[in-house]
């Protein structure tokens, strides 16, 4: 399953993941600061999906509400939200 997200309230413009058997598979961040989107789609590959959604949940960048982790937490979550509809 292939999910893409448009994030809000940080620099990068769109995020896509794709989770297979409740695995992420797949990250691809749009915009941002590459190095460390591309480190942090990394990391998540192989991870259970939920798991890694709950670790990234309530990230902040500095003085903004939330930030690229905290947003990837929300694709996923809404990626199971529309699929359980």
């Amino acid at each position: 399953m292939i999910h893409n997200y448009t994030p809000k309230g940080v620099c990068s413009r769109s995020i896509r993941v794709q989770v297979e058997d409740g695995l992420v598979t797949a990250v691809q961040f749009e915009g941002g600061c590459q190095g460390n989107l591309a480190g942090l789609s990394r990391l998540v590959i192989g991870m259970p999906a939920n798991e890694a959604a709950d670790r990234l949940r309530g990230i902040r960048c500095g003085q903004k509400s939330s930030s690229c982790p905290d947003q990837l937490a929300t694709a996923i979550t809404q990626m199971y939200e529309r699929t359980a509809v």
